[in-house]
């Protein structure tokens, strides 16, 4: 059975007066986001994914980039001006977003990181990301999930993927 009830994430867009559309699916924490977007029946260049990172200097990094594509760490270093960026491991997720692996999302963190979007978010009228649980997504335009979660745009994923 589908969950529908609304989560964090729709409470913060709503706060904020973004319209978006609100997906559900037969929650399964297994799911690549490749496959929740053909699931969803979305195109799968509209839908991304969310990574939390660390830098060299200690700071945390948010990156939002399409599901399909890796993140390039070392553009994101450059992005994020840091040395060097390394993936936090899964179990630091948690406590650090307030979001498991595999319904993290950019907007509603429990505290505000410095957080990227790769550039081709403004190629689409909309994107999809997770609405903060495995089993939603939210689908708004580019621009409100910029403003949303404070994002800066940046050329993030590896080349030639």
């Amino acid at each position: 059975m589908k969950n529908t009830g609304k989560t964090n994430v729709m409470r913060v867009l709503d706060s904020l007066g973004i319209e978006y559309t609100a997906h559900f699916y037969e929650e399964d924490a297994g799911l690549s986001g490749v496959e929740v977007a053909r699931l969803l029946g979305e195109d799968i260049d509209q839908v991304f994914k969310t990574l939390v990172t660390q830098g060299k200097s200690g700071q945390y990094y948010v990156f939002v980039i399409p599901v399909k594509e890796e993140l390039d760490l070392k553009k994101a270093a450059k992005a994020s001006g840091e040395k060097a960026i390394v993936m936090i491991k899964q179990k630091e997720l948690l406590p650090l977003t307030g979001y498991i692996h595999g319904g993290c999302s950019p907007i509603g963190m429990k505290k505000p990181f410095p957080s990227f979007i790769d550039e081709t978010a403004e190629l689409f009228d909309t994107v999809c990301v997770s609405a903060g649980k495995v089993g939603a997504q939210v689908e708004l335009k580019p621009q409100d999930l910029i403003r949303a979660a404070s994002l800066t745009e940046a050329d993030l994923v590896t080349d030639g993927a």
